[in-house]
């Protein structure tokens, strides 16, 4: 039988990288009509609704619902601040590039963010009991 966690940690990262080349294009169509700041502004929360879309309906493959809509979204700005943090330490205190520093970012982040976003859409539940005439049979 093959690992659920691991399937799901897979397809997490594909619709990562699919939500990244949408929200890419969607911030480069704002940037001809808008500033960056609001270009990526509006783009981050394109990038929220169709991160939640993705992960309802093929990571975790679970019921949308408007709780899990509002927890989800909490997951991201969550992982917007962690990972400006984790940017500014590297830059200041550990003196990476600028240009690598975002990949310190997304290392701490992206399992981070994979395990809350598990959390909030999927919550862990119980295993059944066994049956009583289970019980009987071991």
């Amino acid at each position: 039988m093959k690992n659920p966690i691991r399937l799901e940690a897979l397809r997490f990262l594909i619709s990562g990288a699919l939500n990244t080349a949408a929200t890419y294009a969607i911030y480069l169509a704002l940037l001809q009509v808008l500033g960056y700041v609001a270009a990526y502004t509006i783009t981050y929360l394109c990038g929220i609704l169709l991160a939640y879309i993705l992960n309802v309906r093929y990571v975790f493959r679970v019921r949308r619902s408007g709780r899990g809509l509002a927890l989800f979204s909490l997951v991201y700005i969550f992982q917007y601040l962690v990972g400006l943090a984790v940017l500014r330490l590297a830059v200041s205190l550990l003196g990476v590039p600028e240009t690598l520093a975002l990949l310190a970012s997304i290392a701490v982040t992206l399992p981070v963010t994979f395990l809350l976003s598990r959390y909030v859409l999927k919550p862990l539940t119980p295993p059944p009991l066994p049956y009583a005439d289970d019980a009987r049979t071991q």
